[in-house]
């Protein structure tokens, strides 16, 4: 993932970050303060956390400042309420802590963070981070080559397929692309107009959306993320005679564009991704700009039993709804605690070994870090437990990329409106 995005709910009044949460749950440590604004970053004693002290501790990089920032919000509740059911519980009667740095939303800045916790607080297990580009800079610079896990929580991009050792809960973007290519045929498009930013994540998914095409691609240009103006990007759109825009970029410069194209008069269909998606999108671009958007975005399998009960324990704590990056956080944390208790030892050699097996089919399916963790208090073993996380079966594969749901949102009247949802 590489910006915001909406509650599966699709509805504009439930979009924004809401007031501050509750009191932390027990162990966790926290970079953001009660009111929501990102604080300066904090962890716990640099110990090794192997439970010799009553606790496991493992770490976690999070974009508590910078342009990803409105994910530490939402990725702190899920966490929140994952260290809450978990310590409840407990692992073999310890809690679990998580020492948390922030990223800045960069890849230098994630990776001195995630340097802190591996090398300072020795944590063998590590969730991160939520942009792509910052997931990858960490194994690439930390990870890779040494005995830690790292698993992302909300990284989409294609480029972490090809590296198996960095684990993910949400889907890669591939899904989206070819959803994209999907519904634009469906819609009666035989040519395209595409735009993205020019870093991997926008190559990628313009890759995948190509490959999947069966119509004409009329314009394919990058851009940078930087540039003041994008009246060029949007005037080449247009010249290209396509009737249907695709935008592969983030959300801010999608501000600009839309703007932009607004202005110049210029008329398409606009489809994208969940970076061209969330609150700010809506609250700063003029009414009617993007009338008929269509999006394809990570869900959670929202009609399922175990979903619907963490939508309401969220909205009992926070008076809201979560989104579903809040559910990949929280199923990030569960699948760590699980990996503490499956292994033969709290290191990240004994981790590895087990982290993929806690969430495959072979086992048996749970939905509830109680009942995995009974499973292997009675003598189970990894290969026993199939966590069902609230955000969908998880199921790693041997990529770490797990099984996908989509949803398709439709801009209406200046709200984002459910228009289907697809199982990957």
């Amino acid at each position: 993932m590489n910006d915001d995005t909406t509650p599966v709910t699709g509805r504009r009044g439930l979009l924004a970050s809401g007031a501050a949460g509750l009191a932390l749950a027990a162990g966790c440590v926290s970079t953001t303060d009660d009111d929501g604004d990102a604080g300066t970053s904090t962890d716990t004693d640099t110990d090794t956390g192997d439970g010799s002290d009553g606790s496991y501790t493992i770490g976690m990089v999070d974009p508590n400042t910078g342009s990803l920032s409105a994910f530490s919000e939402r990725n702190r509740r899920g966490r929140e309420l994952a260290l809450a059911a978990i310590n409840d519980v407990g692992i073999d009667g310890r809690e679990l802590e998580i020492a948390v740095e922030d990223s800045a939303s960069d890849p230098e800045g994630g990776v001195s963070a995630a340097q802190k916790l591996v090398n300072q607080n020795g944590v063998p297990f590590l969730i991160g981070a939520v942009g792509s580009s910052v997931s990858l800079s960490i194994y690439e610079s930390v990870v890779q080559g040494v005995d830690v896990v790292q698993l992302s929580q909300n990284s989409t991009g294609l480029g972490l397929t090809e590296l198996p050792g960095l684990l993910r809960i949400s889907p890669s973007g591939r899904a989206q692309s070819v959803a994209l290519a999907d519904i634009v045929a469906e819609d009666g498009y035989d040519e395209v107009a595409v735009t993205f930013v020019n870093d991997d994540f926008g190559r990628t998914l313009t890759d995948a959306f190509a490959e999947a095409y069966d119509g004409e691609i009329a314009y394919r240009g990058p851009h940078d993320r930087d540039q003041q103006s994008y009246s060029s990007v949007v005037a080449e759109l247009n010249d290209s005679g396509a009737e249907a825009w695709l935008f592969n970029t983030y959300q801010d410069v999608f501000v600009s564009m839309v703007n932009e194209t607004f202005s110049s008069g210029y008329e398409a269909q606009f489809y994208g991704t969940d970076s061209t998606q969330g609150p700010n999108v809506l609250n700063d671009t003029p009414d009617g700009s993007m009338e008929d958007m269509k999006v394809a975005l990570p869900s959670a399998p929202v009609d399922r039993e175990n979903y619907q009960a963490f939508v309401s324990r969220f909205e009992d704590e926070y008076g809201q709804s979560p989104t579903t990056w809040a559910a990949f956080t929280y199923d990030a944390v569960v699948t760590a605690a699980l990996s503490i208790q499956a292994a033969d030892e709290f290191s990240g050699a004994a981790l590895k070994e087990v982290a993929r097996d806690v969430t495959r089919p072979e086992g048996e399916q749970v939905t509830s870090f109680e009942a995995a963790s009974e499973i292997l208090a009675n003598d189970g073993g990894p290969s026993d437990v199939d966590y069902q996380g609230v955000s969908g079966p998880i199921d790693l594969d041997e990529n770490g990329d797990p099984v996908g749901f989509l949803q398709i949102l439709e801009v209406q009247d200046d709200e984002y409106v459910e228009a289907g949802f697809i199982e990957g």
